[in-house]
């Protein structure tokens, strides 16, 4: 395979990428949220009591961009933190039921983007892009492992 053939699905895939993020942005704004507080709902959904510091992680997330995001959904009452019982320094944190709420209504949004932006694209091709589509993004995180980090896995 051609250089410029990789140069040009890298441009796709980061192009791709910025226009997938506003069209998700621009539909969850309809449902008075943000594509990243959808993230965030999504994810506390599936690993509820995860503290602060963990959910950054998960998410890949600096701590303090988390935190304005926290505070947000707490103050719109979707999210609550709750002591850490095992860490009086830690939060843990918890959808109210109004998030809960909401998470469960935006998969229907979730399916919604997925039929609009997929509409005509044949299944076989669209498992062979999410197969290429895992095989880049473990590179990629391969990519930043340094030797000592291959070397403890």
């Amino acid at each position: 395979m051609s250089l410029d053939l990789k140069r040009q699905l890298i441009a796709q895939l980061v192009e791709s990428s910025r226009l997938l993020r506003n069209y998700i942005n621009h539909r969850a704004k309809g449902r008075g949220t943000t594509r990243a507080q959808w993230i965030v709902l999504f994810r506390l959904r599936q690993q509820e009591g995860l503290s602060q510091v963990d959910l950054a992680d998960v998410l890949e997330l600096q701590p303090i961009s988390l935190v304005r995001l926290l505070d947000r959904l707490v103050e719109h009452a979707l999210l609550e933190r709750r002591p850490d019982p095992r860490d009086r320094r830690a939060n843990q944190l918890f959808l109210t039921a109004s998030g809960r709420q909401l998470v469960d209504d935006l998969d229907s949004l979730r399916d919604a983007i997925a039929s609009d932006v997929l509409r005509d694209v044949p299944a076989h091709a669209i498992e062979t892009s999410l197969r290429t589509l895992v095989d880049i993004k473990e590179r990629i995180k391969g990519a930043g492992e340094t030797p000592a980090d291959i070397a403890i896995k």
